[in-house]
């Protein structure tokens, strides 16, 4: 799904709770970036309104930045974001990192090349929202798994395409809740305990 641009008018995304709820940040002009739909983002927060608080979490693919953003809102005690779009890093350190203070630290580089590497610190709540068609659902969830980048009974948040074939996860993953809006397939999935 692509965001279609108004001629001469900016795009926003708006935080819909928490302590910067009604906030609205503007959303960089890269070609290709799609936010989450508001309806989508508290869909998903409503599904997660005691799981983010405290919390650290991992915003895989930012983009707009607007999950992490709504995380921290929320009361997430620390948020990575990952970006590799230039455009959409200087975006997110012009007018998401001045709110989120030391909670927040964005890496610009590749997600799946960075989550590659050997974790410092596990993440209780990860948001795999990369560009549909470009193929980095399984290889990103692949190394959070592998890597031992998720804490234990840690929460993957996937968004996806409607017509995109399902992610695989190991055995012991339990899909919480599923749905879709439009041309978007979204689904929490926890791991089990262990």
């Amino acid at each position: 799904m692509m965001v279609k641009k108004k001629t001469g008018a900016s795009s926003q995304i708006r935080i819909i709770a928490g302590e910067w709820r009604g906030r609205k940040l503007p959303v960089a002009e890269v070609k290709g970036l799609r936010p989450t739909p508001d309806r989508v983002r508290e869909t998903l927060f409503n599904w997660l309104q005691f799981e983010v608080a405290g919390r650290r979490c991992l915003d895989a693919f930012a983009g707009t930045g607007a999950l992490g953003a709504e995380a921290l809102s929320r009361g997430a005690a620390g948020l990575v974001l990952l970006e590799r779009d230039a455009k959409a890093v200087a975006h997110l350190r012009q007018h998401l990192l001045p709110l989120a203070g030391e909670r927040a630290q964005l890496i610009a580089q590749d997600a799946v090349h960075w989550l590659a590497t050997a974790p410092v610190t596990p993440f209780d709540l990860v948001f795999l929202d990369p560009p549909f068609a470009a193929g980095l659902h399984q290889p990103a969830l692949d190394q959070l798994i592998l890597r031992g980048w998720l804490a234990p009974g840690a929460l993957v948040y996937l968004e996806q395409g409607a017509r995109q074939s399902d992610v695989l996860l190991p055995t012991g993953w339990i899909e919480e809740k599923t749905r879709q809006a439009g041309e978007v397939r979204y689904s929490l999935w926890r791991q089990a305990a262990s």
